[in-house]
C-alpha cells in the first residue's frame, strides 16, 4: 500500500481536511523544503495552513508573526482543539504564563508560537528567540508592512532584518489584500525578493455584492437582516463611534441581538470575544473591530458608510463567509459620504504620525484620493461588481459574475452625454467655485438671490437643465464625481471642478452612461420564521434535518461553553451539515465528516455520534443516508514530527461516501446539476468556483455514479463521436482539451471535452 504523504497525513489527522486546496500543497512542500515564499491569497482559502503545516513538518520551531492579539489568540485556540502544540507571547499573559511558554519552547514542546512585531523587535525576546532551532518565520497580514496598503503598521518595515539574522530559516509572507504597490512593497520591504510568489486570485465565489443608495439606511439595513438574516451573525461597519451605538440601540429595539464596538470602549475585548462565541449576533462596529475576526459563520457584512478604498472593502467583506457558504455584503452610499471621506483622507494625512516625511505624506494622500475615487466608481458602475473589483486587483475574471446586483438585477441606464456636458459647463461657467447643490439650481433656472448676486441668472447654462428634476441632477453630480470626470474639493468647502476627464466629455464627445437611480422601495415584511430557516435550507431537504441540525448546533454551544472557546472550534457549521446529511454511526464514518480530526474525534465524537442516534431512534433513518461501513487502514510512515503526536490510523485523503466513492460535497454537485442543468447555476448556487464544480462532475462520471450522455443531454452518436476524438489524440500522446476541441472543429464545449475524458478515463489539465 502506497504511503501516505507527511502533509496529507497531517491535514487529514490534525484539520480534518479531505483534501487541500488551490495551491495550499505546492506552497506547503515548497517551504517544508526551505524555500522563501510569498502568499496572495484570499481570506477564507486557508492561508493559516500554509505555515501551520510546515512548522509541523520541519525541526524546531514555526514563528508568526500576526499584528493582532485577538487573532492570535483564535489562531491558538484552533490549533489546541486539533491538538497542534501552539502558544503565544502577548501582553496579557502573567509571569507564570509567560515562563511556561518558554519552557515549552526550551524543550521542544511547541510547533508554533505567535507574537507581535512589537514584541519580537524587543532585544530580550529577539536574544532568546536566537538560541531557538526555527522551523520557518511566517509574517502574516504583511500588507500592513506598505503605507500604501489600510492598515499599515511601522514595525513590520522593520521585519527585514530577519533575513540576515536568521540566514538559513525559510521566510514567508502573507495577505489576502494587497494591489499591486503593495506587493511590490511586501516584496522589498522584507526582504524577500527570491522568495517564491505564489497568487491565487482575490475571488471569493460565495460571497453576493450589494451596494445601495441610502434613502433612510438604518431601516434599510433592518429589513435586509430582518427579510435576508434573521438570526445569523453579521457585522455592520460604521464611520463613527457614535454610529455604532447608535445603529446597535435601532437594531435592538427591532429585535435584531446587537452589539457596539469601537476602540473607545473600554470592554471591547469582552464584546469582541462574546461574538466569537454566541451565535446570530449583529456587531455594529468601526474598523477598529477587523483583522482578529476569524468566526467563520458570519453570513453577512454591511458597510453604512463606505471604506476609503477597495482593499479595506475587499478585507472587511472577506470576513463573510468564511466557511465557503452563502453570504452577502451590502455597502450603503452616497455623494455626501465621498466629501466626507475625501475630508477625513485630507485632514488624517496631516496629522499622520506613521509617516515623517511631508513629501512622503502629500504622495500618501494623492494616492489615498485616487484610491476612493475607484471606491465611488465601483459603487456607481453598471459592469458585473465583481469583474469591476478583481480588475482593481489585476485580474480579469472573464465572464459577469451572476452572483451581484448589477448581474441579478442590471440597472437601468440613460444616455447622459447632454446633461453631462450640461453639467461640466456649468461648473466651468460659474468659475470652479461651487458645490452640486449650488450648480443644480443654475441648471433648474432658480432665481434665487445668491445666483442673482453673482449674475450667474446671465450665464448660457442658466435655466438648460429643465428637461430633468433635481433628484436626476443629484444623480449625475454624484456619479460624474464617482467616475473621476468631476473632482470635488474638500478643502475648499466640496466645490466642483473640472479634471482632464471632463474635457474627453466637453470637447471630445465621449459618450457617457448613467445608471438610474431606484425608486425607493416599499416595506415588504417576510416572517422570521421563514427567514430564520434560510441557512439550514440551503443544505438541508428531508423533513425532520433542520431539527437534527438545531440539535447539533445546541450541543456545540453546551460544549463551546463549558470548554470556554467559540462554538465553530468545537466544530463549524459545514461539519454540522454533513453530519445531517450523512447521519454517521460510528467512529470511522464521524472521521469521513470535514473538520473532525482525531483529537476532535476523541474528545467529542461520542456525544454527536449519542445525539444523531438518539434523533434517529425518534424520527427513523433517512432512505438516503449513507450507511456505515468502517474500514481499517495500515498507519502510514512518514519522517514528520508528527510521528510522535499520533499512533491513530490514517485515513485516505478524500473522505467518501461509503456507496459511491463520491464525497458528500461532490454528490451534493451532482444532484444540484441533475434538477439545475447548469455549471454556472451550480457553482452560483452552491458558492462555488466553476472549476470545482466541474472536477465534481468529473469524478462523478468516473466512479461512474452518473452518465456523460445523461449530464450533457447528447446523442450517443455525438458522444461516440467525441471519445474517439479524445482516445485518438492520447493514443498520439497529444490530447488536451484545446487538442480534442479544434479535432472536432468547435462543435463541442470544452467543460463537455472534459466530461466526456473523465468517462473513457483519459486525464486532463
Amino acid at each position: 500500500m502506497k504511503s501516505q504523504d507527511p502533509a496529507e497525513r497531517i491535514l487529514h489527522e490534525v484539520y480534518g481536511f479531505r483534501e487541500f486546496l488551490g495551491p495550499q500543497q505546492e506552497i506547503i512542500e515548497h517551504v517544508a523544503g526551505g524555500g522563501d515564499a510569498v502568499a496572495l491569497m484570499p481570506t477564507g482559502s486557508g492561508k493559516s495552513l500554509c505555515f501551520q503545516i510546515p512548522a509541523m513538518l520541519r525541526p524546531g520551531v514555526g514563528l508568526v508573526i500576526s499584528p493582532l492579539i485577538a487573532l492570535m489568540q483564535d489562531q491558538v485556540q484552533g490549533l489546541q482543539q486539533n491538538g497542534a502544540r501552539a502558544a503565544q507571547l502577548n501582553s496579557r499573559l502573567t509571569p507564570d504564563q509567560e515562563q511556561l511558554v518558554w519552557r515549552q519552547l526550551r524543550d521542544q514542546g511547541l510547533d508554533l508560537l505567535y507574537m507581535a512585531p512589537e514584541r519580537l523587535l524587543q532585544p530580550r525576546t529577539l536574544a532568546l528567540i536566537q538560541d531557538l532551532p526555527l522551523a520557518l518565520i511566517a509574517i502574516d497580514e504583511a500588507h500592513c508592512v506598505s503605507m500604501w496598503g489600510h492598515d499599515f503598521r511601522p514595525e513590520y518595515t522593520q521585519l527585514g532584518f530577519l533575513a540576515e539574522r536568521f540566514p538559513g530559516v525559510p521566510r514567508m509572507a502573507l495577505t489576502a489584500t494587497a494591489d499591486a504597490p503593495t506587493q511590490r512593497d511586501i516584496v522589498k520591504q522584507l526582504r524577500l525578493e527570491h522568495a517564491r510568489v505564489f497568487a491565487t486570485g482575490y475571488d471569493r465565489p460565495n460571497i453576493r455584492y450589494h451596494v445601495r443608495l441610502k434613502q433612510d439606511t438604518t431601516n434599510q439595513l433592518i429589513r435586509f437582516i430582518q427579510d435576508e438574516h434573521h438570526g445569523q451573525s453579521g457585522i455592520v461597519y460604521c464611520l463613527s463611534r457614535k454610529r455604532c451605538e447608535d445603529t446597535a440601540d435601532k437594531l435592538n429595539e427591532a429585535g435584531i441581538k446587537a452589539l457596539a464596538f469601537h476602540a473607545g470602549l473600554p470592554d471591547r475585548d469582552r464584546r469582541q470575544e462574546r461574538f466569537m462565541r454566541e451565535d446570530g449576533l449583529v456587531m455594529a462596529a468601526t474598523i477598529a473591530f477587523g483583522m482578529g475576526v476569524d468566526k467563520p459563520d458570519v453570513r453577512f457584512v454591511a458597510h453604512l458608510d463606505p471604506p476609503k478604498n477597495l482593499e479595506a472593502y475587499h478585507q472587511e467583506t472577506g470576513r463573510a463567509g468564511r466557511d465557503g457558504q452563502p453570504a452577502q455584503a451590502v455597502l450603503f452610499y452616497s455623494l455626501g459620504d465621498m466629501a466626507k471621506l475625501r475630508r477625513f483622507i485630507s485632514e488624517s494625512g496631516l496629522e499622520d504620525e506613521r509617516i515623517s516625511d511631508p513629501g512622503a505624506r502629500e504622495q500618501h494622500e494623492r494616492v489615498m484620493q485616487h484610491k476612493l475615487t475607484q471606491l465611488f466608481g465601483f459603487c456607481e458602475t453598471v459592469r458585473c461588481r465583481r469583474q469591476v473589483l478583481l480588475a482593481y486587483f489585476g485580474e480579469d475574471l472573464g465572464e459577469p459574475c451572476g452572483n451581484c446586483d448589477t448581474c441579478l438585477n442590471p440597472p437601468a441606464t440613460w444616455d447622459g452625454t447632454i446633461a453631462a456636458q450640461k453639467a461640466l459647463s456649468c461648473v466651468f461657467r460659474t468659475g470652479q467655485g461651487f458645490g452640486a447643490g449650488y450648480l443644480i439650481d443654475v441648471l433648474l433656472g432658480k432665481e434665487n438671490e445668491r445666483i442673482l448676486h453673482n449674475r450667474h441668472d446671465q450665464i448660457k447654462t442658466f435655466g438648460c437643465g429643465q428637461e430633468i428634476d433635481q433628484k436626476q441632477w443629484t444623480a449625475v453630480f454624484r456619479q460624474l464625481c464617482a467616475t473621476g470626470d468631476l473632482f470635488q474639493d474638500v478643502e475648499n468647502h466640496g466645490v466642483l471642478k473640472l479634471t482632464e476627464a471632463s474635457a474627453e466629455i466637453l470637447h471630445q464627445g465621449r459618450e457617457v452612461q448613467f445608471r438610474k437611480d431606484p425608486p425607493r422601495k416599499k416595506r415588504v415584511r417576510k416572517s422570521g420564521k421563514a427567514a430564520k430557516t434560510y441557512e439550514s435550507t440551503e443544505h438541508t431537504t428531508r423533513p425532520d434535518d433542520g431539527e437534527l441540525f438545531e440539535a447539533l448546533r445546541e450541543k456545540r454551544m453546551e460544549l463551546a461553553k463549558e470548554h470556554k472557546v467559540p462554538p465553530y472550534q468545537i466544530f463549524n457549521d459545514r461539519s454540522l451539515h454533513e453530519m445531517v446529511a450523512a447521519r454517521p454511526r460510528d467512529r470511522d464514518s464521524l472521521l469521513a465528516v470535514h473538520g473532525v480530526g482525531h483529537k476532535k474525534l476523541m474528545v467529542y465524537g461520542k456525544m454527536f455520534l449519542d445525539l444523531i442516534a438518539a434523533h434517529e431512534a425518534e424520527h427513523g433513518r433517512p432512505t438516503d443516508a449513507a450507511p456505515s461501513k468502517p474500514t481499517s487502514r495500515k498507519k502510514a510512515k512518514s519522517s514528520s514530527k508528527a510521528d510522535s503526536r499520533s499512533s491513530s490510523p490514517s485515513r485516505s485523503p478524500a473522505k467518501k461516501t461509503a456507496d459511491t466513492g463520491l464525497s458528500i460535497s461532490e454528490a451534493m454537485t451532482l444532484d444540484m446539476f441533475r434538477d439545475l442543468g447548469s455549471v454556472d447555476k451550480v457553482a452560483a448556487k452552491r458558492g462555488l468556483g466553476r472549476e470545482a464544480v466541474l472536477k465534481h462532475l468529473c469524478r462523478a462520471v468516473a466512479q461512474g455514479q452518473a452518465n456523460a450522455v445523461q449530464l450533457l443531454q447528447l446523442p450517443p452518436e455525438d458522444l461516440g463521436r467525441m471519445a474517439a476524438a479524445i482516445l485518438d489524440l492520447e493514443a498520439q500522446g497529444k490530447f488536451s482539451l484545446e487538442a480534442a476541441h479544434e479535432a472536432l472543429e468547435g462543435e463541442f464545449s470544452l467543460d463537455a471535452i472534459r466530461i466526456v475524458a473523465a468517462q473513457v478515463k483519459v486525464p486532463h489539465s
